[in-house]
């Protein structure tokens, strides 16, 4: 997860926010209702992830992006080059901060006291310019497999491989957007080799890590969190890599990092 509770926010808003949005964006933005937020990523035009996010509709021409993973003013800068005629304006939020608070309904999106709190079920995160310091959400959130991208995890993933399909980040129904063909096909006509994966780890090592085994890729680390002397991580692994942990016959890395599989997200 983030190695500080800095928040990489962005301001989308203009009478075309919304066409904007659904254009460029894989989730159905369309059906986004204000006071809602839903996961939505932006792909490359060979349908790898370019950023993750939290998007949120504020209000009938404003919505609030909140990355997982990268930066705000390398987001707009890239996103800026598509909007051409487009009445719409991104603005990079400075000065926010994502902490913890209590438990709000799933997709849900408020604002009290120049703090916006999204709803995930068990707890909220609250962004802000002042909030405490409290990054037990990273934790909650690694458990529920909602992956975060080093910066050297992106555009390095098609949604797939990500496991996003469950999350609700990609409309297989909508019109085009920049990626969505080879989204479509590989839903369709299968491919997609590797999946998102819960892991436990023997020793902390660095997020975004690639993991060898016989000098060739194991592992594909995304996060790492050490919490309660355990240490877990979110992982892409190649399905029949994952076949053969499960079955206790590859779990040891080539510089002795156990890897010990916990849970699976297949789409």
């Amino acid at each position: 997860m983030p190695t500080s509770n800095i928040a990489q926010a962005v301001i989308l808003e203009g009478p075309d926010a919304l066409a904007f949005a659904h254009n460029q964006f894989t989730s159905p933005v369309t059906s986004l209702s204000n006071g809602q937020w839903q996961f939505s990523s932006w792909l490359d035009a060979q349908g790898r992830v370019r950023a993750l996010f939290h998007l949120a509709r504020l209000s009938d021409e404003t919505f609030l992006i909140v990355l997982r993973g990268g930066n705000a003013h390398e987001f707009v800068d890239a996103l800026r080059r598509f909007v051409f005629r487009s009445r719409v304006t991104l603005i990079a939020k400075d000065g926010l901060k994502i902490a913890r608070g209590a438990a709000l309904p799933m997709h849900v999106i408020d604002t009290e006291n120049n703090v916006f709190r999204f709803g995930c079920g068990s707890h909220s995160m609250h962004i802000a310019s002042d909030v405490a310091d409290d990054d037990t959400w990273q934790f909650a959130q690694l458990q529920e497999g909602w992956p975060w991208l080093p910066n050297n995890a992106l555009n390095e993933f098609t949604p797939p491989a990500l496991s996003l399909h469950r999350l609700g980040a990609i409309a297989l129904d909508k019109g085009c957007y920049p990626g969505q063909e080879i989204v479509a096909r590989l839903h369709y006509r299968g491919g997609n080799k590797r999946h998102l994966h819960r892991v436990e780890l023997s020793k902390c090592v660095t997020d975004g890590m690639v993991m060898q085994r016989d000098d060739r890729e194991f592992v594909r680390l995304l996060t790492v969190i050490s919490h309660h002397e355990r240490i877990e991580s979110l992982a892409v692994i190649a399905d029949d890599v994952a076949q053969n942990m499960t079955s206790h016959s590859e779990t040891m890395s080539d510089d002795g990092v156990s890897i010990t599989p916990l849970n699976a997200w297949q789409d």
